[in-house]
């Protein structure tokens, strides 16, 4: 049989059944049966979503909003997509039928109205989505659990807020479940002194349910820089898994109805650390004796250090410190005592007066480090494996100790966390440490039983002549091939395909990973008149910020905005860089650091995005031209205007948040709530959640009680699917909230002047269907829409179909699918099946079977 897209073979079936379907319950599919799609399937993989209909009361009417999906985009036209179109009903009756948008207007409707669309294709209605009622204003409260508060070692008293967010389907019903973390009210940058409270991962449902909570336990401290989760369907099952960084004392908690705990169960620890005497029971976090008798045992085995023995850092440590030699190596541990009271009492001060380290306290230099697999929808640990690279030490080696500023246990705790197609159809999961001095990226399967390294990067160490005197930034690490990319990294990355192979490479700040490991390019250039170094070359350099998608729609390919943080010892402030040879496309010296930096359609006077950054850099166009001095915020964009031009949302610490436009000026005010992580501003998750293309804004309350997800509810007349279809935007809100939350981009040009014949159509598979396809059954016969002698007949099909999947008889299980079919459209079995449901399940089964039939 030739083999041709499944996007193809789906849309020449299209006028027998309907492209894709919307009409899923939240009643969950029996949690006993699994998708059995086999895992090495083949296409770009990516979820299955239902219509993800939503409305809204408003001035003018209801406003009604719901999604296209990419596999039902056919062509386009001079203001967006074409395809399926919609028909609109209310209370049961049809009202109005949509070609040229996903949205629409209800000026008769009312707060008690309900609501379904159906698509149609050639004026045939081919399937009808899940009835709603209307908000009764512009946004909804996802109800949370606030955790209790808490007390330090030090008997601090701290209180919780919910943080940053992610989104993932995790029961395969087409809705997206959402994670919130939450933070402690005494949580630290990487490089502050102090305890924290605990780490909590909550699971939320629609409705507030809270599925379960990961507790991380003591010994992750908490901050933006420590705990990168990822939220994704990385196997394929039709259901999100949770991944993170964890620790002995790490813990799942279950819930009842009524929010409260009826189980707690620890992560489990590898038989190598349990021998070894570490215990889930242990606290690994240092006060500030503690302290001082670790930095004792590191000078009394000084000797023993390796770079000391290699020859690369002085054999005693009063070289090291600039002062005469009084002691004997190897150190007793009395002299070692004398040395740590000068090193903490009078080196690190004279240094910088900043360095008080005998009020160092609360941070984690030692024990176990894992990376765990959670089941996204019961929280349960699927596997656990130790994280890579360990920290090695408490930062000597990372250079935490060479700067003025000595800062133990900073560079070395520095982690990133992204998902990537790395071979262009399935996700892959992407952890990093380090991006000062040495750097480090780990990319991992996850084939729903085991994690497997697929690659490693490694900079190698920065090399230091003295590690307490020296400058480890701008420095080769030691690998021949990786040593460039040290001092390149920015507080968060993105997955893109920058150069048009089909698969993803990681931008990794001034530098590009690409797909198979290997470095692409490190971006270096030649250091300007007035810089500390004029006439060489140096590194771009770490940055705070970093935006990659197609910034200028007239250059072929995908461009990189980055700010950077080098001041006078890097070539440039801010610079836009062509992502698939890393050059520069232009850019300016500002010789400080450049904090902040954004990019969007703000002017849709001028083609291509524009670009600014907040010391003095101002707004330029795509092509270079300076716009002029002033410039809109740096927090975090937003695409939710009709126009698709780009919105800015504004607001840190106690200031309410509002989404700006440039030429408009305040479009929202989100009255009682407020951004995360300090001046940084971010809310909790911006996304294209529900609804039509644009992105929703989620935000705390103000007393962490509810996220407030806000829509727009300007009607549109652009027609695009939903951005979660794709790929790059899909695995950049899985990294959104990395240390630094920087928006969410699409892999094409996104606009007021958008070339829409540019716009890809996606082509993809959804391994999830299947498991769509079990809970739709399931809910029809909970309602009485599928009955005996039908459903048992359905329910063995299907069972027999999983059956054979489960053995890899794909033609068997085709076979039983085909027979599911026939026996829905038998003429005597109407009576047992409603006309949505037979819509429904028809469409999701040929969907399987197309699916599979493509694999072979």
């Amino acid at each position: 049989m030739k083999k041709t897209s499944l996007r193809r073979r789906v849309l020449t079936s299209a006028l027998a059944v309907p492209l894709l379907l919307s009409g899923v319950s939240s009643v969950a599919a029996d949690k006993t049966q699994q998708n059995k799609i086999p895992y090495n399937v083949q296409g770009v993989q990516l979820e299955y979503l239902d219509r993800g209909l939503v409305a809204a009361t408003t001035s003018e009417g209801i406003f009604v909003s719901w999604r296209l999906l990419g596999n039902e985009v056919t062509g386009y036209s001079e203001t967006g997509l074409t395809g399926v179109n919609f028909h609109v009903y209310r209370d049961g009756k049809f009202i109005a039928s949509v070609e040229d948008s996903t949205n629409f207007l209800d000026p008769n409707g009312s707060s008690t109205s309900k609501y379904y669309v159906r698509s149609v294709l050639n004026g045939k209605e081919l399937d009808q989505s899940s009835s709603v009622s209307p908000w009764t204003q512009s946004y909804v409260d996802l109800k949370l659990n606030k955790p209790a508060d808490g007390v330090t070692p030090v008997g601090q008293s701290y209180t919780y807020s919910a943080n940053d967010m992610s989104v993932g389907d995790v029961d395969g019903d087409g809705q997206y479940e959402f994670f919130v973390k939450w933070d402690p009210s005494n949580s630290k940058d990487v490089s502050q002194v102090g305890y924290t409270g605990n780490t909590y991962i909550d699971s939320y449902r629609m409705d507030g349910t809270l599925l379960y909570r990961i507790d991380l336990g003591v010994n992750i401290r908490s901050g933006a820089h420590y705990t990168q989760f990822l939220v994704y369907d990385f196997d394929g099952d039709g259901k999100s898994e949770m991944m993170f960084k964890t620790a002995p004392g790490t813990k799942i908690m279950k819930y009842d109805k009524n929010g409260q705990v009826t189980s707690e169960k620890y992560i489990t620890m590898p038989q190598k650390d349990i021998d070894a005497g570490y215990s889930n029971q242990d606290d690994y976090r240092m006060s500030s004796d503690d302290y001082y008798n670790h930095v004792v045992n590191m000078f009394m085995n000084w000797h023993e250090h390796e770079e000391v023995k290699s020859g690369n850092w002085p054999s005693t440590l009063e070289e090291a410190f600039g002062v005469e030699k009084q002691y004997s190596y190897p150190l007793s541990k009395e002299d070692a005592q004398s040395l740590t009271d000068f090193f903490l009492d009078v080196y690190a001060p004279s240094r910088s007066t900043r360095n008080n380290l005998r009020a160092f306290e609360g941070f984690i230099v030692k024990g176990p480090e894992y990376l765990t697999v959670f089941n996204g929808e019961t929280g349960e640990e699927m596997d656990t494996i130790d994280y890579k690279p360990e920290r090695h030490d408490d930062g000597l080696m990372w250079g935490d100790y060479a700067m003025a500023r000595i800062e133990p246990g900073n560079r070395v705790d520095r982690f990133l966390s992204t998902v990537a197609y790395l071979d262009g159809e399935k996700p892959f999961a992407v952890f990093a440490r380090g991006y000062y001095t040495r750097s480090n990226l780990v990319t991992y399967s996850w084939d729903g039983k085991n994690l497997k390294e697929h690659w490693a990067v490694d900079s190698g160490w920065t090399p230091m002549s003295n590690p307490f005197n020296d400058s480890p930034h701008g420095v080769d690490g030691t690998d021949p091939e990786y040593g460039t990319l040290t001092t390149q990294g920015a507080h968060s990355l993105s997955s893109a395909d920058v150069d048009g192979d089909g698969k993803q490479e990681i931008v990794y700040g001034s530098a590009t990973i690409d797909h198979d490991g290997s470095l692409l390019y490190s971006s270096m250039d030649e250091m300007p008149e007035g810089s500390a170094i004029p006439g060489e070359t140096a590194r771009l350099g770490h940055g705070d910020a970093m935006h990659v998608t197609d910034i200028d729609p007239n250059r072929p390919g995908m461009e990189i905005y980055m700010v950077h943080e080098g001041g006078t010892w890097a070539p440039y402030g801010y610079s836009l860089r062509d992502a698939k040879t890393g050059e520069l496309i232009y850019g300016g010296y500002t010789g400080r650091d450049t904090g902040r930096g954004m990019v969007g359609d703000i002017d849709p006077a001028q083609p291509g995005l524009e670009t600014w950054a907040n010391t003095g850099v101002g707004l330029w166009t795509a092509a270079g031209q300076k716009l002029g001095s002033s410039a809109p915020g740096t927090n975090m964009n937003i695409k939710w205007s009709a126009d698709m031009t780009t919105q800015i949302v504004d607001g840190a610490l106690d200031v309410t948040p509002t989404i700006q436009d440039w030429k408009k000026g305040t479009v929202l005010t989100a009255e009682g709530t407020r951004t995360n992580n300090g001046t940084k501003g971010n809310p909790s998750l911006v996304a294209d959640i529900f609804g039509d293309w644009r992105e929703e804004l989620l935000v705390r309350t103000a007393d962490s009680s509810a996220i407030r997800m806000y829509m727009s509810t300007e009607v549109t007349d652009h027609k695009l699917y939903t951005l979660m279809h794709d790929t790059q935007y899909r695995a950049e809100v899985a990294r959104q909230s990395t240390t630094y939350n920087q928006p969410s981009y699409t892999s094409f040009y996104f606009g007021s002047d958008t070339d829409w014949s540019k716009v890809p159509a996606p082509e993809f598979i959804m391994p999830g269907v299947l498991t769509a396809l079990e809970t739709e059954l399931t809910e029809l016969q909970a309602n009485q829409e599928l009955t005996a002698p039908l459903s048992n007949q359905l329910e063995n099909s299907l069972k027999q179909a999983n059956h054979h999947l489960e053995k890899g008889s794909e033609n068997n299980a085709i076979e039983f699918l085909e027979k599911f079919l026939n026996e829905i459209n038998k003429k005597n079995n109407e009576t047992y099946l409603s006309s949505a449901g037979k819509l429904n399940l028809t469409n999701k089964a040929q969907i399987v079977i197309s699916m599979l039939e493509n694999n072979q």
